[in-house]
């Protein structure tokens, strides 16, 4: 199979440099063409970035020239992935899409749009139905729009799509959050002297995100997948926090069903136990084995421990119990950077190869 044309948009930042790594070794696509301001547009990548990974930088990326963010420059993508910050990926983006390209991005910009799906490709990859419809009735090359949840968003609706999808509707879910300081990129960042030996309650714009995300991921799509229905029922209550840990998002979830009576405990297991996602069944080159993995451990999910599990694709649930107020409560543990950005971007890039819509 011949290998898919990628490019990346803000490669000079945390994610597009997360992008960067996760493709430099990929089998399926080659890195082709990279994107970044005016200021970093002409030089070598080696010399407009400043690489915080800590992987080294690719040998196969160091002397790709960077090109402004514009349609020309990209042409020859199957896929372009954006890494680009909210307050420029706007334009640009529509721009690449209107020229008929395909770009999956991990901006905010364009997530509550009814015509974009919003995926966690490890749990509702379903919705890129709306995209396959819209490709098939297209009598030429189609540009598209796909965006990744909120990290955060991720790590929370993973565990509770598989239930949703078993047991029916949620009505309530409350869940704190203690967010890795990755997530908040490198620059500006979030201040040593503001995270050592602290916690941060707050994260500009991340409950709301959460709250409206997970209505609409948790949703569904109408009978001819022309449009998004969110779980307008669904309550949905947020708090954040930033905490000193390098990657991995932790949220403290509490949830109860709609329907009557909830499930015993040890179905609510078995379901999460059970799940395979549909990029595993498709052969996804980087699904996860165990797209939710249950420990069983009293003092588990932690970061330093589980974040990896299958390569940061996996999403951890542990302290699975009942709830006084809502019907169960349990920990989740989600790589930020993986699933919950870059690696999100990937999956889903993968899943439209499988489908061939790219």
């Amino acid at each position: 199979m011949a290998m898919k044309k990628a490019g990346v948009l803000g490669a000079t930042g945390s994610v597009g440099q997360r992008f960067i790594l996760l493709l430099s070794e990929h089998p399926e696509f080659e890195l082709v063409a990279i994107g970044a301001s005016a200021r970093s547009a002409g030089k070598k990548y080696v010399d407009a970035c400043t690489w915080k990974q800590t992987d080294l930088m690719p040998a196969q990326v160091e002397g790709l020239v960077v090109s402004e963010c514009k349609a020309e420059a990209f042409k020859d993508c199957d896929v372009v992935f954006s890494g680009l910050d909210a307050d420029v990926a706007g334009p640009i983006e529509k721009e690449l899409v209107e020229s008929g390209l395909v770009v999956i991005s991990n901006a905010k910009n364009y997530r509550r749009d009814p015509n974009v799906p919003l995926i966690v490709p490890i749990a509702n990859s379903e919705h890129l139905k709306m995209i396959e419809n819209r490709v098939a009735k297209a009598d030429c090359k189609q540009g598209y729009l796909i965006c990744i949840s909120n990290c955060s968003t991720a790590g929370l609706v993973a565990p509770l799509k598989p239930l949703v999808d078993q047991f029916g509707p949620l009505e309530f879910v409350s869940t704190t959050t203690l967010q890795a300081i990755s997530g908040a990129g490198f620059s500006p960042g979030v201040p040593g002297i503001d995270i050592l030996d602290n916690i941060v309650p707050y994260i500009s714009g991340e409950e709301d995100k959460i709250e409206w995300e997970a209505k609409k991921i948790l949703g569904g799509l109408n009978e001819d997948a022309t449009e998004f229905q969110l779980d307008d029922d669904l309550l949905v209550s947020a708090q954040c926090n930033r905490v000193a840990v390098s990657d991995g998002h932790t949220e403290c979830v509490s949830f109860k069903f709609r329907n009557r009576p909830e499930p015993s405990l040890e179905q609510v297991k078995q379901c999460l136990r059970d799940y395979v996602c549909e990029a595993k069944l498709l052969g996804c080159h980087s699904a996860p084995e165990h797209a939710i993995h249950v420990l069983e451990q009293p003092d588990r999910p932690q970061p330093r421990l589980d974040r990896n599990r299958d390569a940061g694709y996996g999403v951890s649930v542990g302290r699975i119990r009942p709830d006084p107020i809502f019907d169960y409560k349990m920990v989740i543990l989600s790589h930020n950077t993986i699933i919950g950005a870059a690696g999100s971007g990937i999956l889903i890039a993968e899943l439209l190869a499988a489908k061939k819509l790219i």
